[in-house]
């Protein structure tokens, strides 16, 4: 994996919200990722979450319309939990060093993993914040969003509103099936060019959790599969939203509690 970065890119990312990391993966990573990633899946027999039945394309308490968003992307999450080549992969140290230097913290953990495979013909994936969605709230957390096939403006790539991170709140827009839904809480976007982030399979982009982000429906026969990986700073807090989190552990939490269970949530990186 390409995880050096350098002090521009950092600089990039702060400015825009996100980046792009061309060739993240070499030839044998690639197909080690695929390898992996597909095994995974295949395992998980089409279940979200550990230890849960609900299946992709099922209504699931964030989602209602599951004729609707069943049909914009496969989404699997939390495969490190399930499958151990996953695991080697998401644990990955100098991974974690790379998203740290980006989110300016002194240590990362793993929020959750997912799989988001968009089928031929899949709907568009609406503008939408990510951070909104979790159960704890830092302006610093970020994903990797590692393209498996190329990504391209034909088969659903992803867009960012560039910058709008420096000003998106933690109140959340949801993801609703109309492009335009986000500006009735954001409108100071609405006239802002969005930036298409087409990408080749190994290569990766990195957005910060309150960036309004998107991508396009899959207009061809083909699929378009990424791996991705939500980060939370170490020493983050609950803040009352479920989430991926289970009954049992939300029965244990108060809000400000500390996030640092290492079985749900493993520390991969601290300079500490």
């Amino acid at each position: 994996m390409k995880t050096q970065i350098t002090q521009q890119q950092i600089e990039n990312y702060s400015e825009h919200g996100f980046l792009l990391i061309e060739d993240f993966l070499d030839k044998e990573e690639l197909a080690l990722w695929r390898e992996a990633v597909t095994e995974a899946l295949e395992q998980r027999g089409g279940r979200k979450l550990p230890g849960k039945e609900t299946k992709t394309g099922e209504e699931d308490g964030i989602n209602k319309d599951a004729d609707y968003f069943g049909k914009v992307f496969d989404q699997m999450l939390n495969l490190w939990q399930t499958n151990e080549k996953i695991k080697d992969l998401m644990l990955n140290q100098s991974l974690g060093k790379m998203v740290a230097d980006l989110a300016g913290c002194d240590g990362v953990r793993i929020w959750h993993d997912q799989a988001l495979v968009k089928r031929p013909w899949a709907n568009p994936t609406s503008w939408h914040l990510d951070t909104p969605f979790w159960s704890f709230s830092d302006r610093r957390a970020l994903s990797i969003w590692i393209a498996l096939d190329d990504a391209t403006p034909e088969n659903g790539c992803l867009y960012f509103i560039p910058g709008s991170y420096h000003t998106t709140t933690f109140e959340n827009p949801g993801i609703g099936k109309n492009m335009d839904e986000v500006f009735k809480f954001y409108p100071q976007f609405l006239t802002t060019n969005a930036v298409s982030v087409p990408m080749k399979a190994g290569s990766c982009s990195f957005h910060n959790g309150l960036t309004i982000h998107g991508a396009g429906a899959n207009m061809t026969s083909g699929f378009r599969r990424a791996m991705t990986c939500a980060y939370m700073p170490d020493g983050a807090v609950f803040n009352g939203n479920q989430n991926i989190l289970s009954d049992e552990q939300v029965a244990k939490l108060e809000i400000g509690d500390p996030l640092n269970d290492d079985q749900q949530n493993p520390l991969i990186y601290s300079r500490l």
